[in-house]
């Protein structure tokens, strides 16, 4: 099947069916597409496709290989792992604690070492941060005590006339 362009050239489409939908199939787009000898196809995009081929397939390959090993060795040790449960409990507790309180331990050796290095003026990593954050809650305050001082007793002289009684 030939398809002539307005420039006078024809371009000749494989037929892969009958009906105009295979033609316009995903597949069948992507074989025109490394067929057509435009100057954008070249040898580079087809060793692209072929390098993205083989890693998928070998990816997947690996995948179903190491999902395989874990099952297989889930079958093979379950009878062990049941019996052995009521020791390994324990331990996995026991030593899941242990490393909670020396996590802990190190996080709050870590912030009296900082807040130390910032007091001593030693500029800790952050202290620039922390000097920024403090002035813009300084600023902030003062803003809203001056607001405060005068737009109080506007809304205080308001209150007394929303309860004449009171």
């Amino acid at each position: 099947m030939a398809e002539t362009f307005s420039s006078g050239e024809s371009q000749h489409w494989p037929i892969y069916g009958t009906n105009t939908t295979e033609r316009n199939s995903p597949y069948a787009s992507l074989l025109r597409f490394l067929q057509s000898p435009s100057p954008t196809t070249s040898s580079s995009h087809l060793f692209g496709f072929l390098a993205l081929f083989i890693s998928g397939g070998l990816l997947t390959f690996l995948l179903g290989v190491s999902l395989t090993a874990t099952a297989i060795g889930f079958i093979a040790f379950l009878p062990l792992i049941i019996i052995s449960g009521p020791i390994w409990l324990p331990v996995f507790v026991l030593v899941g604690g242990c490393l909670t309180v020396a996590g802990f331990l190190v996080g709050a050796v870590a912030l009296a070492s900082w807040t130390y290095r910032y007091y001593r003026g030693m500029h800790p990593a952050g202290s620039d941060q922390m000097d920024y954050a403090r002035g813009r809650i300084y600023d902030t305050a003062s803003h809203v005590k001056d607001y405060a001082r005068e737009y109080g007793g506007y809304f205080h002289g308001r209150a007394k006339d929303a309860a004449p009684g009171a």
